[in-house]
């Protein structure tokens, strides 16, 4: 499967006559599967099948469904839902017996959430309902297919990036070896400098200078973290090949390739690996900041 990202952005639209309406999805990186529906007053009873449909899809990522009613012009208008009224009414009329107070006013009742209405959210027969409630989740279905398309498409960009950094990053690592190689002599050059400004190398055995310099060559020795940095850029190589929802498993290994580069730059005793190892934290750091958006 390929590489899918967090992040999209897609639309559908439908209609139920003489109703029509407009989804809008979009979608950000995220830990998890996070749906947020944004539905007009009347319609949250499809919001189970709504979430059912984005589980289904999608793994990880913050995803925002917005539903909008665009009513035809020949049926825009205000309604007052008389079931709503009479409720609202009968209430006011209650509190006012209750406490004394002066009854409710119309305009206050009037402004209750549910009285006024537009002309298609007044109440429906329930087969009715059920059809427009299954043509509305259609059109949704078709937002979050096209949501899913744009995030396959972001992902297959988000893989070409990231596999040049995982390849730079294993470049920089064959590089480093090739420096670490060089660096028994060079502690070498460097012990004997120190010590001919101190005292005359002359008096001090071969294989004392040896000795130290193998125990200097022992700490600074970083084939270990060389050779896990290579394991990690594999493994994150065929992460990126396999696709499917790997983004958490890529956060985990960027997570060792920071551990492994940390190291070497603490064992370098040589400035031209100690920016190699800069510059491998700092690819690292790019592939990691690319993988919070992979699903």
């Amino acid at each position: 499967m390929a590489l899918v990202s967090m992040t999209g952005f897609a639309e559908a639209q439908g209609s139920f006559d003489p109703l029509r309406w407009r989804w809008e999805a979009k979608s950000v990186n995220g830990r998890g599967l996070d749906l947020r529906l944004r539905v007009p007053f009347g319609f949250e009873n499809i919001e189970p099948a709504a979430r059912k449909m984005a589980g289904d899809r999608f793994r990880r990522g913050n995803v925002q469904a917005t539903l909008t009613l665009e009513p035809q012009e020949s049926v825009r208008g205000l309604k007052i839902d008389p079931v709503a009224l009479a409720s609202a009414v009968k209430i006011a009329q209650e509190v006012a017996a209750d406490t004394g107070l002066a009854p409710a006013r119309i305009d206050g009742l009037l402004a209750l959430k549910g009285v006024i209405v537009q002309d298609e959210a007044i109440a429906m027969e329930a087969p009715a309902r059920a059809a427009r409630d299954a043509a509305i989740l259609e059109s949704f279905a078709f937002a979050l297919d096209a949501l899913s398309r744009a995030r396959a498409a972001e992902g297959a960009k988000l893989n070409a990036v990231l596999s040049r950094t995982i390849a730079d990053i294993g470049q920089l690592a064959v590089e480093a070896g090739r420096v670490a190689a060089a660096q028994p002599a060079a502690l070498r050059d460097r012990l004997l400098a120190q010590l001919k400004d101190l005292i005359d190398t002359k008096s001090v055995a071969e294989d004392r200078i040896a000795q130290e310099v193998a125990l200097l060559a022992t700490k600074a020795d970083i084939r270990e973290e060389l050779d896990r940095l290579q394991a990690h850029v594999q493994e994150a190589q065929q992460l990126l090949a396999a696709g499917d929802a790997v983004g958490r498993k890529l956060d985990f290994l960027s997570q060792e390739l920071n551990r492994e580069a940390n190291t070497l730059c603490s064992k370098s005793s040589d400035i031209a690996l100690t920016r190699i190892g800069l510059a491998i934290k700092a690819a690292i750091d790019q592939f990691r900041e690319q993988v919070q958006n992979v699903e």
